[in-house]
């Protein structure tokens, strides 16, 4: 009897590690069913692209709780592309290539250069954006005139950068200087350091310079360091297929014109700055905005506006002086006209409470009537464009932009037909006839590099 429980508790053991066994061959079967499907297949499958990427301004990071930066918007609209949703992985700029290859991410992109030590370990999608390295230092430092004056001076980088690899190649060709390495920490922050006479010379790429002069007008772009380069986003080696996905996608937001408009959002003329205007808005941001600060927060809270949007517009409008007076006569804080202000209910525009009411209330009537734009930038543009040149101006641009065969509804478009207001070849043909075309582009983009400064502020107050 004794011998008969153990057969059969054997038997029932040998049942039970059988069952596992079968068990255990379906989820292998599946994961290798799971595994025999390409990146892109997974992707539609799980309905989620999972992009790697670094914190940065020229990047990705968060602005009054919400997504932002150029890689994270490009990165989205491929993701609407291939019409799955947009997951973010950021482990540490040092991490990105390990966690590409590890599959912890479908694709890198976060201002990448194309480099001979990177090919090794990926591939580049086509390029998107041409770039330079040049020298950043502060306008006190005097910056080394070519790469031979190097000599002797100390820089900070980022390590795995490009920038790190071409300090290499200079020094290997003999010239004496030295560079000291730093891990997972921004360019920008490194750009800030020398703002505040910290260290005294960095690398960056020329967008990127250019856009952090921005929020330290003290720093100056020096010389270029070698022939220009192309920013392009990262896949696996063997991943042919998510790189075949990528280029078609630029391909398309080159011929459409969306990656120039992704581009114009964050970069437009950002080397035309005049850095003494930058530190002057610095300077008044201290001395002049805290006076109105409050009633222009109040009033932008009652229409939904971000108040540092109508603050950046009261600044090119007055430059915060409530006495301000244009060439046409208008005047205060948000030049608002004699005809405005009795529309809008102010009896004196030149107190500044009363003219901080009627321009928010003005723009939020121009921003309602492009209601029908479904992009809420776009839709800021129009309205700021209204406000400027005057909303019958804008319809007539609208109507041009219809006639020559262009999306009306885009914002690129009308920054190629309001400089024709001004020609009598196309404002003849118009309900409201000449204007100075030109002026809205100009002030749109003032109005949002004050604006781009006062986000990036906040978020520095904020962390």
């Amino acid at each position: 009897m004794k011998k008969f429980y153990f057969n059969y508790f054997i038997l029932i053991s040998l049942l039970g590690l059988l069952s596992f066994v079968i068990f255990l061959s379906v989820l292998i079967h599946n994961k290798e069913f799971d595994s025999d499907l390409s990146r892109v297949e997974r992707i539609k499958k799980t309905g989620v692209l999972r992009l790697i990427t670094n914190n940065s301004i020229n990047t990705y990071y968060y602005y009054n709780g919400q997504p932002t930066g150029f890689e994270y918007d490009l990165a989205r609209e491929f993701a609407n592309f291939l019409n799955v949703d947009l997951d973010i992985v950021t482990p540490g700029w040092n991490n990105m290539f390990s966690y590409l290859e590890q599959g912890k991410g479908d694709l890198i992109a976060a201002g990448l250069a194309i480099t001979k030590e990177r090919l090794e370990k990926v591939n580049f999608s086509i390029p998107y954006m041409t770039i330079q390295q040049h020298i950043v230092h502060h306008k006190l430092v005097f910056g080394p005139k070519n790469i031979e004056d190097l000599t002797f001076r100390t820089l900070h980088i980022r390590r795995g950068t490009s920038y790190h690899s071409r300090l290499e190649e200079i020094k290997k060709s003999g010239v004496d200087f030295n560079y000291i390495l730093h891990d997972n920490i921004p360019t920008q922050e490194l750009i800030h350091m020398i703002h505040d006479r910290e260290i005294k010379f960095t690398v960056a790429d020329n967008n990127i310079a250019y856009l952090n002069q921005r929020y330290d007008p003290d720093i100056r772009i020096g010389i270029a360091l070698q022939e220009k380069e192309s920013l392009a986003w990262a896949v696996n080696k063997n991943d042919s297929q998510m790189l075949e996905q990528i280029n078609k996608f630029f391909l398309h937001a080159n011929e459409t014109g969306l990656l120039k408009q992704v581009s114009d959002k964050y970069y437009s003329n950002i080397k035309d700055t005049d850095p003494y205007d930058l530190k002057r808005f610095h300077q008044r941001i201290k001395t002049r905005l805290p006076k109105y600060k409050e009633i222009i927060i109040e009033e932008s809270q009652k229409y939904g506006f971000d108040w540092k949007l109508v603050a950046a517009v009261v600044y090119q409008e007055s430059h915060f002086n409530p006495n301000a007076r244009s060439f046409t006569n208008v005047r205060g804080l948000m030049q608002v006209t004699t005809v405005t202000a009795e529309e809008m209910g102010i009896a004196n525009r030149l107190k500044p409470s009363q003219s901080i009411k009627a321009g928010i209330k003005y723009l939020d009537k121009m921003v309602k009537k492009f209601d029908y734009l479904e992009d809420d930038y776009e839709r800021i543009l129009f309205a700021l464009a209204s406000y400027n040149i005057g909303y019958g101006h804008v319809i007539d641009a609208i109507q041009i932009a219809v006639d020559i065969g262009l999306d009306e509804t885009k914002w690129q478009s009308l920054k190629t037909t309001l400089p024709l207001l001004s020609k009598s070849k196309y404002y003849k043909q118009t309900k409201y006839g000449y204007a100075r075309g030109w002026e809205p582009l100009q002030y749109i983009e003032r109005i949002l590099i004050y604006y781009d400064i006062l986000k990036q502020k906040n978020i520095k107050e904020t962390k």
